[in-house]
């Protein structure tokens, strides 16, 4: 199985379930570098995929608490190759790895050596929220030398072309933002919202994830039917914040 496939079929198992898959969002090295590799180690005992964020000084679509851990992280020399140097140290993680990075660290790390680095790492896929599909040829070509995964969003306000072109294009699964605006808000997901997620899904070829604002069990459930899976980012990063446990976290969010 490629690494893409893994985070398709991570995500399609769970779903199979009757609730929709849980990626869970970390920002690497928040709030301790040191404790890094264990909380990516107890996510993977609740969530079906873990998504880590790689720290940047811009997070331009990420709300205020993301970006007080970005700076949080940066601040203790969070980097791409210290995370990837980390990522390799895990074994036995069976939950599909994703990094999640702005496309200013990709370049700095360069990427005609990131596929090989990220492969090494065990990183299945990555989502690069400032990258448009039309100028990702040149990272795309790389991670598709080693069948990893470049993860395409579509937002509400993606007219009907460009989303069937985003849809067809994304690999591993289709991130659909379930808002304008960035990351961390609570989101009421009202009726507009699942028809959007609808329409994404009924023309998607891989799963729909829904992200930005998740944060609920309510919202779970009210999302259950019109997506395959969740993204849990901010209310996850305070839950860290907090050191409270994010797997119990993420058992309310959907229990077994």
């Amino acid at each position: 199985m490629s690494p893409r496939e893994h985070v398709t079929g991570a995500i399609r198992t769970a779903a199979a379930c009757g609730e929709p898959a849980l990626v869970a969002y970390i920002t690497a090295g928040f709030p301790s570098r040191e404790r890094f590799r264990d909380h990516v180690r107890t996510l993977a005992d609740s969530a079906d995929v873990i998504e880590v964020g790689v720290p940047f000084t811009d997070p331009m679509a990420d709300g205020v608490t993301i970006q007080r851990a970005s700076l949080a992280a940066l601040a203790q020399g969070v980097s791409l190759a210290w995370i990837l140097e980390e990522l390799s140290e895990l074994r036995g993680i069976r939950a599909p790895l994703l990094l999640m990075s702005y496309l200013n660290p990709l370049l700095a790390f360069g990427v005609g050596r990131l596929a090989a680095s990220a492969a090494a790492a065990g990183v299945a896929g990555f989502i690069v929220p400032d990258l448009p599909l039309d100028e990702s040829s040149e990272l795309r070509g790389a991670l598709d030398e080693r069948r990893i995964a470049l993860v395409q969003m579509v937002t509400p306000v993606t007219e009907a072309e460009r989303l069937a072109q985003l849809c067809a294009s994304s690999e591993g699964f289709v991130y659909a933002v379930t808002m304008t605006g960035t990351t961390g808000r609570n989101v009421a997901v009202p009726a507009e919202v699942l028809a959007y997620l609808d329409r994404v899904r009924a023309i998607a070829p891989l799963p729909v994830c829904a992200g930005f604002g998740i944060r609920s069990r309510d919202q779970v459930e009210r999302l259950r039917g019109h997506v395959d899976g969740v993204v849990v980012g901010s209310a996850l990063v305070e839950v860290l914040e907090r050191g409270e446990d994010p797997g119990a976290f993420l058992r309310v969010l959907r229990p077994r």
